[in-house]
């Protein structure tokens, strides 16, 4: 039976097994199994909540302000996405982060070329690898393995870039597939994208909600409960189904893309240098790793996408700003305040904010 979470089925369809968790670990467990090694992050899940009155306000503000940039982006990349594979496209998202943004390509990409691409949404998870389950599954259903474009929001440093760079070129390997692994997003902050619209850090707002802008699922989980051969794992929280925006936020990105349409086209982008934004990241890694006195480079999330999902899913130390009056980052400030998280100023910074995770010998 198809599973779409809470999206209609036009939207997406989710190859990945609902299934229940009977414990919760909260964040500090959560981060002291992670750092110390007794877990992998993808084997457990902390709760779940609605977004407070306050925030859902920081939400549709932020939403709001960055609607024409994001829906010109996702324009922008569903004609890219049609030029380079023209009718024989099937969109394969990266659960949970890629799903709401291939979901609007997929109606993008049927509006401007007459086709209807097929779009699943299927599991990545770093050091695990791609859900070869899934990615079967595409396969018997007749889509050519050159035919696959896989689609995320955005990168930060590129870890999942280089994770499905790894993977495909493995199945490939195994399979004599020609898949290919380049990861297709929306902006792309660390110069490793296969296609980007836009190389800029600026809000997509999906990034900020968890699963009431996801279809009510969770992120992707690989443990005891994923037998071999299983699609992996999530949960379907249908008790936030008056919270949902899933399909409201497909909906009106749609419309802000066809006010695009309707007036020339997408706005043009700079022209983008991945070297260019590569060298950015490597150095600004460096330097943070240095200042900060972080060992482990997966504890530094930059970007303003990958710092809020820090405050909403991890155990920050603290966030960084270019500039804390800047309305861009009005909701990092409010979750931060929320969670007494300190939030430091600094103007050279390369991105809009960063997050560093809180490691787990100083708690």
């Amino acid at each position: 039976m198809m599973f779409c979470g809470s999206y209609r089925p036009s939207d997406v369809e989710l190859l990945l097994k609902p299934i229940t968790i009977d414990f919760m670990a909260d964040l500090e467990l959560k981060e002291s199994l992670i750092q110390s090694g007794k877990r992998h992050y993808s084997e457990m899940l902390s709760p779940e909540k609605v977004p407070s009155e306050r925030y859902l306000g920081l939400f549709h503000d932020a939403h709001q302000r960055n609607r024409s940039q994001l829906s010109g982006d996702c324009l922008r990349l569903a004609q890219l996405l049609y030029e380079k594979h023209g009718s024989d496209l099937a969109l394969v998202s990266l659960a949970r982060a890629g799903t709401p943004i291939g979901a609007v390509l997929r109606h993008l990409v049927a509006r401007i070329s007459g086709t209807h691409p097929a779009h699943y949404s299927i599991s990545i998870i770093r050091d695990r690898g791609i859900d070869t389950a899934a990615l079967g599954e595409i396969l018997s259903r007749g889509h050519r393995p050159e035919s696959i474009a896989f689609i995320d929001g955005w990168t930060g440093k590129g870890v999942i870039s280089r994770e499905l760079t790894k993977a495909i070129t493995q199945y490939n390997r195994s399979h004599g597939t020609a898949i290919d692994p380049g990861l297709n997003v929306l902006t792309d902050l660390a110069g490793s994208a296969a296609l980007a619209a836009s190389s800029e850090d600026y809000l997509i707002s999906s990034s900020i909600l968890n699963s009431t802008i996801s279809g009510l699922v969770s992120r992707s989980i690989l443990n005891e409960a994923i037998q071999p051969g299983e699609y992996h794992g999530c949960v379907f929280f249908e008790e936030f189904a008056e919270h949902d925006l899933s399909q409201w936020f497909v909906d009106d990105i749609m419309a802000g893309a066809i006010e695009h349409l309707e007036n020339g086209g997408a706005p043009r982008s700079p022209e983008l240098s991945r070297n260019a934004q590569a060298e950015v990241s490597r150095a600004y890694m460096k330097e943070a790793m240095t200042q900060y006195g972080v060992t482990d480079e997966n504890l530094i999330k930059p970007g303003i996408g990958e710092a809020t999902r820090v405050l909403l899913r991890r155990f920050p130390q603290r966030v960084i700003v270019r500039d804390c009056h800047d309305r861009k980052v009005a909701h990092l400030v409010a979750l931060a305040e929320e969670k007494a998280v300190p939030v430091e100023t600094d103007a050279s910074l390369p991105y809009n904010a960063v997050s560093i995770i809180r490691s787990a010998r100083d708690a």
